[in-house]
């Protein structure tokens, strides 16, 4: 018996992996958290199979659901949105799995922000521009550890993707403007590849009166740095004369 901790990826069923997609069709148990995860994802599920939406359990019921799985011998899929090792939550049930002796595995998906590039169908790694992503959140119920506010982080300039924190979009571009400047770009992506997915570039100085007007409170995903809208970049190494001349040379070789 093990239970998988799948990666639903952000929001469109096809985006999830090839074996997340098998595990929850093979599964007798599936738990999603269905305030994020999109049912067509479950529907997969065997016909026969229990499947439960966890929006509204404790810590303590979705683990005694695992735990009568397990003496059943059956095994459980555990379907989180986007990729389930950020921001997912899944730390503190492993834990508890880990005192039970239950074995668990993690099948990784597709996080919100590389969703979203495509959807803006940007690059997040241009060669003169950026070759960081940080990905993080501004401080809520969940304080940040020190060292990592957001002027703190800023202060690198790298291409920033902050999760759950447009209703403090606000603070959020006043700790950000002294770091990348009031006319960087910015892209606040409303349920990334959802049916209704939605969305306003801007730059730090109007991304807030753009937000408002559009009425994103939650569930969207702010993009910010040089690489929303690069001015120029040069050609990657990876596609020059020198590099495919390189790769022909000791691809003969070998």
């Amino acid at each position: 018996m093990t239970v998988y901790f799948i990666g639903a990826g952000p929001g469109d069923p096809e985006l999830i992996t090839v074996k997340g997609q098998r595990l929850i069709r093979e599964c007798p148990l599936v738990l999603y958290a269905g305030s994020l995860v999109p049912k067509e994802v479950v529907s997969a599920a065997n016909p026969a199979a229990a499947t439960i939406n966890t929006a509204d359990l404790s810590l303590a019921e979705i683990i005694d659901h695992i735990r009568a799985a397990h003496e059943r011998g059956s095994n459980v899929a555990r379907v989180h949105t986007g990729d389930p090792a950020l921001y997912g939550a899944i730390g503190e049930q492993m834990r508890e799995l880990e005192k039970l002796g239950i074995p668990y595995e993690v099948v990784p998906g597709v996080t919100a922000a590389f969703a979203g590039a495509a959807m803006l169908k940007r690059e997040l790694t241009l060669p003169n521009v950026s070759q960081t992503i940080i990905l993080t959140r501004h401080a809520g119920k969940t304080p940040m550890p020190e060292g990592e506010s957001l002027p703190e982080l800023a202060q690198h300039r790298a291409t920033m993707a902050i999760y759950l924190s447009v209703d403090k979009l606000r603070e959020i571009v006043a700790e950000l403007i002294p770091h990348y400047g009031a006319n960087c770009p910015v892209a606040v992506l409303h349920r990334v590849s959802w049916p209704d997915q939605d969305g306003v570039v801007g730059t730090l100085a109007d991304i807030a009166a753009k937000v408002a007007a559009k009425g994103f409170t939650r569930t969207a995903l702010i993009l910010v740095g040089q690489v929303i809208q690069p001015e120029g970049f040069p050609p990657s190494y990876l596609y020059s004369a020198e590099h495919a001349e390189w790769y022909r040379r000791h691809s003969s070789a070998d």
